[in-house]
């Protein structure tokens, strides 16, 4: 699985994800930083990425397309630091691989964890 880090994460989720054997890359290393959360989304799918970001935006595309990639992992806290969230980010990457590669949105909040399949279910 392949991991593409938004540029709202500092380039050092790279090293923490590749120290813990994933494939992974920042934005700023393939796309223009000005790129808007669907090219980046675009890209992502294109390539078979599993998007992470601190940016809610990227649900909402995913809820509004119905779109079944490119799974994302989203981080709802204030605390973004890779020394401090990337222990609890890699476990939860792990636990929910089979996921994410089918399709997923695995938002990491203060508090807990949740996933939701995609495409999300039309109302």
């Amino acid at each position: 699985m392949k991991l593409l880090v938004d540029m709202n994460l500092s380039p050092k989720w790279v090293q923490v994800l590749r120290n813990a054997g994933w494939d992974a890359i920042h934005w700023s290393s393939t796309g223009k930083p000005t790129a808007t959360d669907l090219e980046v989304m675009t890209f992502a799918s294109e390539q078979e990425y599993v998007v992470l970001t601190h940016d809610l935006d990227f649900g909402a595309i995913l809820a509004t397309t119905h779109g079944e990639k490119p799974s994302v992992v989203q981080l709802r806290t204030d605390e973004i630091d890779q020394s401090v969230l990337g222990p609890r980010v890699l476990a939860i990457l792990e636990h929910m691989k089979a996921e994410l590669q089918s399709g997923a949105l695995v938002t990491i909040d203060q508090e807990r964890t949740r996933v939701r399949l995609l495409p999300f279910a039309r109302k």
